[in-house]
């Protein structure tokens, strides 16, 4: 048994959820800014989700909504997912993104993970727009933490442990799971993957290397 943890944003899906919420409102632009700064670990990603969050007040719910139905698998996520749940191995998400854009893609391809950890963007009182805050435990907390606490619960060595990311804040989980397999990674990050693919394809014949898929 083994547990593989992707990252959602830049990893399984190649949506990204500030963005696709940012031009709802108008700040698309300043959005992809601040979040490219933050996956090349030019700021911190607390500071840069807290930033993105705020240009979002006074969105409303259904825009919100809408925007987060927009969030898509990339080509081959699904089938590699369904291939590891078949296989017996632990499937996780562990996402600074926002669950209900996780939920949404997840649900159009009919497949699901064993475990999410994502952040939420709450609404007013009354239910009716965004408030510009965010909440959840990938803010402060950071994805090695996730990924220990997983493999604690699960009952496997983080050395059993698969990791697959793009971006700075997956850095902590890439630098402490068996295999780090980098998606495409920022040029800050690859230097921290064992190895590094460009399709889910190639991800699962790396699985495939490792011994957690069969050929």
């Amino acid at each position: 048994m083994t547990v593989v943890a992707f990252d959602f944003d830049g990893t399984l899906s190649d949506s990204e959820m500030t963005v696709l919420l940012g031009q709802r409102c108008g700040v698309a632009e300043d959005m992809a800014e601040i979040t490219e700064r933050a996956m090349n670990d030019e700021i911190g990603y607390a500071e840069s989700l807290r930033e993105r969050a705020a240009l979002l007040e006074g969105l409303a719910a259904e825009e919100a909504e809408a925007a987060f139905d927009e969030v898509v698998l990339r080509e081959g996520a699904a089938d590699l997912i369904a291939e590891l749940n078949e296989a017996g191995v632990t499937t996780a998400i562990l996402t600074g993104g926002f669950e209900r854009g996780v939920a949404a893609a997840l649900e159009r391809e009919g497949v699901s993970v064993d475990h999410i950890v994502s952040n939420r963007l709450p609404m007013n009182a009354d239910g009716t727009e965004l408030t510009g805050a965010v909440e959840g435990p990938l803010i402060e907390g950071t994805k090695d933490d996730a990924l220990e606490d997983l493999a604690d619960d699960v009952g496997v060595d983080l050395d059993d442990t698969v990791a697959v990311g793009d971006g700075a804040n997956d850095l902590p989980m890439l630098k402490v799971a068996g295999l780090a397999i980098g998606f495409d990674p920022k040029p800050a990050v690859e230097p921290h993957c064992d190895v590094v693919v460009t399709s889910m394809a190639d991800a699962r014949e790396e699985l495939v290397s490792d011994g957690v898929l069969e050929g």
